[in-house]
């Protein structure tokens, strides 16, 4: 049964009807700049005005573009010698020159795409809106769809039900219940926002409202960890990086998570600061987190404390990259740089000629980035190619 060709009036809204990318007073950016959104749009747009084909973005693969490189891009990864970068409507590209040239992928399916990464050369995954998983095998040439928003909410709905029948009295289980119950309901359209994987097998997917699955199958199989997390209010789980020796995930909020191992739940490492968080990045012997407004806060201690830094950037941190132990590169929505050569502690700004709208930034070796956003991917950086 083919979905409902969407409403462009909605495409970026949450279930209550708001605009997904500024939920309530905090502007809380789902992995959708104004850009971006823009982009969702015309992508609605396509889908209504175009009778006669499937409008399913699912079930449609993802169509083939000269300049799907030089259009609005969400996420960068490097993957061995290459680089690969994701964006709307199903749209990877991958360089094998360090950005001299891009060609696009094979993807059978034209979900809007947020975020990609590769624990090795040749292995990696990327996630999107409608509950998207996607997994490549050779590099980012071509890929495989995992998960949808239809599977997951069955996966999600039915380890909850589980749970729930095995200790009925459980409030919270109770509550969980309810909410994969209404999830399923209103269809396959919460986005993951994040992925990380610590091998080739083992890894995690982050979402909206909190969703948040575990494989270690290389993504055969998932598991839902919708219980296994301090997130009472369903935050939006926005990124899942490793730093200073841990597991950590942030949020809508000001949501910090860290990995407890032996209780495998993620447990609240609370930061004084009520914004949402948009990263994590390793400072080496120190966590950093990222969000609203330049907002960044640094802690050497697993996240017992934390120290508020002086980033130096007026506009929210989008992007944040280590090129080498304790040294940071923050990327900021106006496309401003600032650098950290100890550890986080201080940023000094990069000068730069202009300054474009970033998505995006991953280290691409030899002191480059590699960057995203509305102008598509590219290398800045000494002796990057043009």
């Amino acid at each position: 049964m083919e979905r409902r060709a969407p409403d462009s009036s909605r495409c970026c809204r949450d279930r209550t009807g708001r605009p997904l990318a500024h939920k309530g007073d905090d502007m809380t950016r789902v992995k959708l700049t104004a850009a971006a959104c823009a982009a969702v749009l015309a992508s609605c747009a396509f889908a209504a005005a175009a009778p006669g084909v499937l409008t399913d973005v699912l079930d449609r693969p993802a169509m083939q573009s000269p300049i799907a490189a030089k259009k609005l891009l969400l996420s960068v990864a490097h993957a061995g010698d290459r680089l690969v970068a994701v964006g709307p409507r199903g749209h990877i590209v991958v360089s094998m020159d360090a950005g001299a040239t891009w060609r696009q992928s094979e993807v059978p399916l034209s979900s809007d795409l947020t975020a990609v990464y590769f624990p090795s050369p040749k292995v990696g995954w990327a996630v999107g809106h409608d509950g998207v998983v996607l997994a490549t095998t050779d590099g980012g040439v071509s890929w495989t769809k995992q998960l949808d928003g239809r599977a997951v909410n069955d996966l999600v709905l039915a380890d909850i039900e589980a749970k729930l029948a095995a200790d009925p009295e459980s409030v919270k289980l109770q509550g969980l219940a309810a909410e994969a119950q209404r999830n399923k309901e209103q269809g396959p359209d919460k986005p993951f926002l994040d992925v990380w994987f610590e091998n080739d097998t083992t890894g995690y997917v982050v979402g909206a409202y909190g969703l948040l699955l575990k494989t270690e199958d290389g993504g055969r199989t998932w598991q839902s960890w919708f219980d296994r997390e301090d997130n009472p209010r369903l935050m939006n789980l926005y990124s899942i990086r490793p730093a200073a020796g841990a597991l950590y995930i942030v949020g809508e909020g000001g949501t910090v998570l860290r990995l407890d191992p032996e209780a495998q739940r993620f447990v609240a490492v609370p930061v004084e600061y009520g914004g949402s968080m948009f990263g994590v990045v390793d400072a080496g012997d120190a966590v950093l987190v990222y969000g609203l407004r330049g907002n960044a806060f640094r802690s050497t201690d697993g996240g017992a404390t934390w120290t508020k830094v002086q980033t130096n950037l007026p506009a929210t941190i989008v992007s944040g990259t280590s090129l080498e132990p304790g040294t940071v590169v923050l990327a900021d929505q106006g496309g401003r740089l600032a650098l950290s050569n100890d550890g986080g502690l201080s940023f000094e700004m990069i000068p730069m000629q202009r300054h474009m709208p970033i998505t995006s930034i991953t280290d691409a070796g030899a002191g480059r980035l590699a960057v995203t956003g509305p102008f598509g991917a590219m290398v800045a950086g000494p002796d990057a190619p043009r």
